[in-house]
């Protein structure tokens, strides 16, 4: 038997439970891993027609100087095999976090982004890698969900993230590779040893290859096993209801968490954000020290922590996470025109779109002009006598604290019509009967 046909025998019965997804993603970075995936999919499909569409989406970091070469080669290699390729560049931002995590973190929200509901992204993330997951988590004290590693599949947005190569070696995939002649990209920092993966891979792992040569089989059939008493542990956790705040912030309601004794509470905490798509959760201690604040605070009280990239906060009488790029600073007054939408990554999606009911009276080829709070600006809301002040209505609406200046407001001249999609000023655009133009705001808010 080929090694290629023993890889195909492999993979195939794990695809059986997503024939039915509407789309099939590939990760494709043009390295050797994601190459072989690639091929071995296309090849897979080709043999099974009823598999859903398949698509490559290629996410450029512009962190090397031959990300644009890069680009066009997995394009080319992407034609040949007549699989439609997407191309995403994202911004890295580093503040807070190393260079890897950053750039993890805008490739997963770019890979969030283009799933659909249902659909399926594939990654080609292989037993070496599930080793080195391991080892790299235990170097750093995890618990029993850290050193479960990397999960066969997962939730991520509206589909779900997989990994079908987690019982394949590297040194299988390279065998693939030579197999099929297939051209791969070698990125240069996957030589870098200052970067801790790269170290493990180059200089700690081979010794222990030399002494213990199955030692990815056992560090896998471990990390398996702390998988299922991951499980059994999350099954065995009281149930803490979740909530949404006013901007649909997911959370979780706060007196029932803290009525669990800290390790049952911390470990609900880990939960939910594995559910939210964080895969590396806060270390203990500056877990326990957050507890250990929400207990001591009153319901003024707005702890927050930030850890691992993530971001908790209290809100009255709830725990919020909150958006990742919060920390961004705005951009300047920006156009809306009719129709359209603005993307930004402190904001999410603003748009504005035709549709019946209340909503505003606008001409063609009119904009609207996009503003942030300064301070002063008022509202006067329909049926209601006198103006309001924003900071008032969004302090009784209960919109929280970290999206009170990040409202986007829509003006037509000085005259504000809209605060978000929250309430339509009494303006003189008003519109109470359709068809009319509305605000819509899809929020950058983790989704479980």
């Amino acid at each position: 038997m080929s090694r290629s046909k023993h890889l195909s025998d492999q993979v195939l019965p794990a695809l059986a439970s997503l024939r039915e997804a509407p789309r099939w993603l590939v990760a494709f970075s043009g390295g050797l891993d994601s190459t072989v995936l690639l091929h071995l999919l296309v090849s897979l499909r080709a043999a099974n027609p009823d598999f859903p569409p398949l698509q490559a989406l290629h996410i450029h970091h512009g962190l090397q100087s031959e990300a644009d070469r890069w680009q066009r080669r997995c394009e080319q290699f992407c034609q040949t095999l007549a699989v439609p390729f997407i191309c995403e560049q994202v911004r890295v931002t580093v503040e807070g976090k190393g260079l890897e995590a950053a750039a993890r973190d805008a490739r997963y929200a770019a890979f969030e982004s283009h799933l659909g509901a249902g659909e399926v992204l594939f990654v080609a993330q292989h037993k070496d890698d599930q080793v080195e997951t391991f080892m790299l988590r235990l170097l750093r004290g995890a618990g029993v969900e850290g050193l479960a590693a990397m999960p066969p599949s997962r939730p991520l947005g509206q589909g779900q993230l997989f990994r079908p190569l987690l019982d394949v070696t590297r040194e299988q995939l390279a065998h693939y590779a030579k197999e099929h002649g297939l051209p791969s990209i070698d990125d240069p920092s996957n030589a870098d040893t200052t970067l801790d993966r790269n170290f493990l891979r180059h200089e700690v792992l081979p010794l222990l290859d030399s002494r213990w040569p199955a030692y990815r089989d056992t560090v896998a059939r471990a990390a398996a096993h702390l998988r299922d008493a991951a499980d059994q542990l999350r099954r065995a956790l009281p149930e803490v209801p979740r909530c949404y705040s006013r901007c649909g912030d997911p959370g979780l309601a706060l007196a029932p968490l803290l009525d669990l004794p800290d390790s049952e509470a911390a470990q609900v905490l880990r939960d939910w954000l594995q559910q939210l798509g964080h895969t590396q959760a806060p270390a203990s201690a500056p877990l326990l020290e957050f507890l250990r604040q929400l207990r001591a605070g009153d319901s003024s009280s707005q702890a927050q922590l930030q850890s691992a990239g993530i971001c908790l906060q209290r809100f009255q009488q709830g725990l919020y996470c909150l958006p990742a790029a919060l920390d961004e600073a705005l951009p300047e007054s920006q156009q809306l025109e009719l129709g359209e939408s603005y993307t930004d990554p402190a904001l999410g999606t603003l748009s504005l779109v035709q549709a019946e009911g209340p909503g505003l009276a606008l001409q063609a080829g009119e904009a609207l002009s996009l503003r942030w709070r300064s301070g002063g600006e008022r509202c006067r809301l329909p049926g209601r006598a006198g103006t309001r002040s924003l900071k008032k209505l969004l302090q009784e609406a209960k919109v929280p604290p970290w999206w009170r200046n990040r409202v986007p407001l829509l003006y037509l001249g000085d005259e504000l019509l809209a605060v978000g999609d929250l309430w339509l000023c009494d303006s003189s655009r008003l519109q109470a009967i359709g068809p009319s133009w509305q605000v819509r705001w899809k929020r950058n808010t983790p989704t479980p």
